[in-house]
């Protein structure tokens, strides 16, 4: 008999984590994530799972990440029956974080469907419901770290701290197969989920066992390599920042993950000013699952490390959590002096982009991103240095500052990837690079054959693929696969449409007069009619 595992997400791409593993004795799925990035991408939550939901026996979650998690719901009401197993901060994070995402969804098919129907275009359904959500987060069993729990026959697992955010670790599975000379064996893998920095803020160094079979592993910055920067000198850079922002006149703009990030900020910023560093501001948290994420985060300021004596970190005098849209709306009578922090933090959804299309056009105005953006986002758009974007259907110009602060990653570089990989040897059979574009993940297998792996022993799946593992891990022959490798981590046609027409717009508005106006607009026609 064998183990196969499906690689169902995370494949060429940092999200829609899901691996599906099946053996003799059933199925089950580490991670059920929510995929992010390009309107093409994203298409793949809508669409049927690559598998049965009713065959699932368990899901086992890595972190409360919405690329791990997301699906959660979905599958629930797609057929699944079983139990969800997760570290208690994660089941805690999910009672606020899977209820919020659903009613995204919801507010968001709202506004589409009301577009379709004045362009006669069939209404779609949200992907789920807030009740959905919560539902889905009732259903949680939590679990210790490096506990061992049996979650279905012959299989054992063990979670591990990965040091990303609170709650997220890494997962160790023992699953006993009989073999077809009726031997037991056991196969021993590790999931690594996402892997936090040493010395990041607030959590312990990641932790993982060695003298494993197969070690599946992110590689979301294997391309990448950063400064590791000691608390004061991260809170140094982004005074800084901040500092150079106010000195434009303007307001500063930050595009922060509800979770984790946001409460780092925070932290740094509630520091910098009780030790003189940075003038008393005005700071506006303006997104209502950030503000339950830092109300949870301050019932366990007692467990976070390298805060120091500094009490009451995320409830500083300066700090106003807007809850209500009213109060949302009501930052934008400030035009300078104020830091606006907002969720998403790759400007995909949310408040930020009322904000963002409220001070883009302004040159005063700072945008500083403080994480990853996926290819095809709004952030991404950004971070590359766009003259002009679309946001809700206007065409934006781009005035503002846009800033990146690297050092606020949750995720290892590719140094202490490799260092995370090698610490788990013995690795009898093979590692999987997953949770990173095709570049990350070549980059870091190139490394890794620097230290003694071969070629077999350090494999990239494609989304969908399904791999069997039996002695040598070899390819399976599968159903198609639901995209292809060279559209996964890219922008899509509707990130080309969409530049396309603000590059049609400026060529139009730069033409001296009426005449210069209609040879474009003619030349554009002749080229639609000539297209085939």
């Amino acid at each position: 008999m064998s183990i196969r595992i499906k690689f169902c997400g995370a494949a060429g791409t940092v999200t829609g984590s899901c691996y599906l593993i099946r053996h003799n004795q059933g199925a089950f799925l580490v991670d059920c994530g929510m995929f992010q990035g390009s309107k093409t991408l994203k298409e793949l939550n809508y669409g049927d799972f690559p598998f049965a939901a009713s065959e699932i026996d368990f899901v086992l979650l890595t972190h409360a990440h919405i690329d791990h998690s997301g699906l959660l719901p979905k599958l629930m009401t797609d057929g699944f029956r079983g139990r969800v197993f997760a570290t208690g901060g994660t089941k805690e994070l999910l009672g606020f974080m899977l209820p919020d995402s659903g009613y995204i969804h919801e507010i968001e098919v709202m506004y589409l469907n009301r577009r379709n129907s004045q362009r006669g275009i069939p209404l779609v359904s949200p992907i789920y419901t807030r009740e959905d959500g919560e539902v889905a987060a009732e259903k949680i069993t939590p679990v210790k770290y490096q506990t061992w729990i049996e979650p279905g026959h012959n299989v054992r697992v063990r979670f591990w701290n990965a040091g990303h955010i609170l709650g997220s670790a890494s997962i160790e599975i023992e699953i006993e197969i009989q073999t077809e000379n009726n031997d037991r064996r056991i196969t021993r893998l590790l999931f690594s989920g996402d892997i936090g920095p040493d010395h990041k803020l607030f959590h312990p160094d990641p932790e993982a066992p060695s003298n494993l079979d197969y070690v599946v592993s992110e590689s979301t910055y294997g391309a990448r390599q950063r400064i590791a920067l000691p608390p004061a000198e991260r809170r140094k850079e982004l005074s800084q920042h901040i500092k150079e922002a106010f000195d434009r006149g303007g307001v500063l703009v930050m595009p922060a993950f509800s979770v984790e990030r946001t409460q780092e900020l925070l932290a740094d910023i509630s520091i910098l000013i009780h030790e003189g560093i940075l003038k008393d501001r005005l700071v506006f948290l303006d997104s209502p699952l950030a503000i339950k994420a830092t109300e949870t985060f301050a019932a366990h300021a007692e467990n976070l490390e390298d805060i120091g004596d500094h009490g009451g970190l995320f409830h500083h005098p300066s700090f106003h959590f807007t809850r209500t849209p009213e109060e949302s709306k009501a930052i934008n009578n400030y035009e300078n002096g104020v830091i606006i922090i907002a969720a998403s933090g790759m400007c995909e959804a949310g408040r930020i982009r009322h904000h963002l299309k409220r001070r883009l056009w302004d040159d005063k105005n700072t945008i500083l991103l403080s994480g990853y953006q996926a290819p095809g986002t709004l952030g991404a758009l950004l971070e590359s240095g766009k003259k002009a974007v679309r946001i809700q259907g206007d065409e934006i110009q781009v005035n503002a500052s846009i800033k990146t602060i690297d050092c606020y990653s949750g995720h290892v570089d590719s140094e202490g990837l490799v260092e995370w990989i090698l610490a788990r040897r013995p690795i009898n059979r093979a590692v999987f690079l997953t949770h990173g574009s095709d570049e990350a993940r070549e980059a870091l297998r190139d490394q890794l054959l620097k230290h003694s792996f071969n070629k077999k022993e350090v494999i990239l799946p494609v989304l969908d693929e399904e791999i069997v593992i039996e002695g040598r891990a070899k390819t399976k022959p599968t159903s198609p696969k639901r995209l292809s490798p060279d559209v996964i981590s890219a922008p899509d046609w509707h990130n080309d449409l969409a530049q396309l027409t603000l590059d049609i717009r400026a060529e139009i508005d730069k033409a001296s007069d009426e005449r210069s106006r209609k040879i474009i607009i003619r030349r554009i026609r002749k080229a639609l009619e000539n297209k085939a």
